[in-house]
């Protein structure tokens, strides 16, 4: 498994790095958008990236901002626990990395109470990611979200 080299063991530390830093770039996607943070969550993704997700869809952070806060706030602006009326889970990063650029893919459940009270899967998806570093930061180009079970 590579070398030992300090070459290959740099470029061994860098790609765990890279991928480290990917798994948590989805980590705080979901987290920015469960708590309504819209700017945060336009900041994950590049200066001109795309957001696709279903009917939501957006070009360049300030758009993907906007959009994401008319698509994805609760209704009535309500927010429980410090969470807009549910929660993701995400699971399942699939990671493929070229120098500056991969691509990706990650499986979403929506989590939310039901009228009776009870928590209950509502959604699940999966995103499909183009992912570039720019300034030294792993960002989402362009994620396309895909709802597998409505």
């Amino acid at each position: 498994m590579g070398g030992n080299t300090d070459e290959d063991v740099a470029a061994r530390l860098k790609r765990l790095e890279d991928l480290e830093e990917i798994r948590q770039l989805f980590e705080d996607y979901i987290f920015h958008l469960d708590r309504g943070h819209f700017p945060e969550y336009a900041g994950l993704y590049a200066k001109e990236g795309k957001m696709r997700l279903g009917p939501a869809k957006a070009d360049g952070r300030e758009e993907i901002e906007r959009v994401a806060r008319e698509s994805f706030s609760h209704p009535d602006g309500v927010m429980q626990n410090g969470r807009m009326g549910g929660f993701h889970i995400v699971s399942g990063p699939r990671i493929e990395l070229n120098g500056d650029t991969a691509t990706g893919e990650v499986m979403w459940t929506v989590i939310a109470r039901g009228d009776d009270g009870i928590p209950k899967v509502t959604m699940v998806g999966h995103h499909v990611d183009d992912l570039v570093r720019e300034d030294g930061q792993w960002r989402f180009a362009r994620r396309r979200g895909y709802l597998d079970m409505p």
